[in-house]
C-alpha cells in the first residue's frame, strides 16, 4: 500500500461522516436519497454486483480487491464522498479495482438525465471525464426541478465530444436502459440509498470515514 502523504481534512471527514449517516449505511438511508423504485431485476436475470459492461475506473488485475459504488450524480452525500473515494483510488493505484454503477434516485429530478449524459459520454470513451464533471458542477444544477439536459449537453461539448454521436446516444432508449440495468441490480442487491459501496461483493456498512478507509486498507493488505 502506498503511504498516505496527506490526512483527510476535518471538513472532509465531517462531510464523509454525513454521507455515511445519510446513505452509506443502507439500514438507515436518507428519506431524500432513498430509492422509490421497487421493481427487482426480472426473473432469469440475476442481479450482479459487477457486470461485464460495468464501468471500471481502475483495474488492478486478477485477485485485487474490488470496490463498487452505486451512485447518483445529484446526491449530495455522493458528492461529499467523492474526494475520499478519489484519495483512496490514488493511494491504492494498481492495488484496488474500482467500479462505478448508476443508481439515480427517482426523487432527484435530474439524476437520470445526468446518468444518461455520463453514459452517452462513456460511449465515446469519456466516462471518467463526465463522471468527474458532474460532481464538480453539482452545485450549479443539483436540486433543480427543470431539466438540465441542455447544460449536460454543454458539458459534453466542452469535453470535445462528437455531438452528433452524443445526441444520438442520449435519444437512444438503450442508453437509459443501460442506466436502469444498474439501478435494477442495485435494488435487487438491497441498495436503498446512495452512495452504497460493496467490497469484494459484500455490502459495506462503515461507521466513519476512518472505518471505510480501514476496511479497504485491510482488503488490499490482506
Amino acid at each position: 500500500m502506498l503511504r498516505r502523504n496527506v490526512l483527510l481534512s476535518g471538513a472532509l471527514i465531517a462531510l464523509f461522516v454525513l454521507a455515511v449517516v445519510v446513505a452509506v449505511v443502507v439500514a438507515r438511508p436518507s428519506a431524500g436519497d432513498q430509492s422509490e423504485a421497487t421493481t427487482p431485476t426480472p426473473p432469469g436475470a440475476a442481479a450482479q454486483v459487477v457486470r461485464d459492461d460495468s464501468h471500471v475506473l481502475d483495474d488492478a488485475g486478477e485477485g485485487a480487491p474490488v470496490l463498487v459504488e452505486f451512485l447518483d450524480f445529484e446526491c449530495e452525500a455522493c458528492r461529499a464522498a467523492y474526494p475520499l473515494v478519489e484519495q483512496i483510488r490514488q493511494e491504492h493505484a494498481g492495488e484496488l479495482t474500482f467500479v462505478v454503477r448508476y443508481f439515480p434516485i427517482p426523487s432527484h429530478a435530474n439524476a437520470m438525465n445526468a446518468a444518461v449524459a455520463v453514459e452517452a459520454a462513456a460511449q465515446q470513451g469519456r466516462f471518467e471525464d463526465m463522471y468527474a464533471l458532474m460532481y464538480q458542477t453539482q452545485a450549479e444544477w443539483g436540486e433543480q426541478q427543470d431539466s438540465q439536459a441542455a447544460l449536460f449537453r454543454q458539458f459534453a461539448q466542452d469535453l470535445g465530444l462528437d455531438m452528433d454521436a452524443y445526441d444520438s446516444a442520449v435519444a437512444d432508449p438503450a442508453t437509459q436502459a443501460r442506466v436502469e440495468q444498474d439501478q435494477q441490480d442495485g435494488i435487487s442487491l438491497g441498495v436503498q440509498g446512495t452512495p452504497t459501496f460493496f467490497l469484494d461483493g459484500e455490502l459495506m456498512q462503515p461507521e466513519s470515514a476512518e472505518d471505510f478507509q480501514a476496511q479497504i486498507d485491510a482488503a488490499v493488505n490482506g
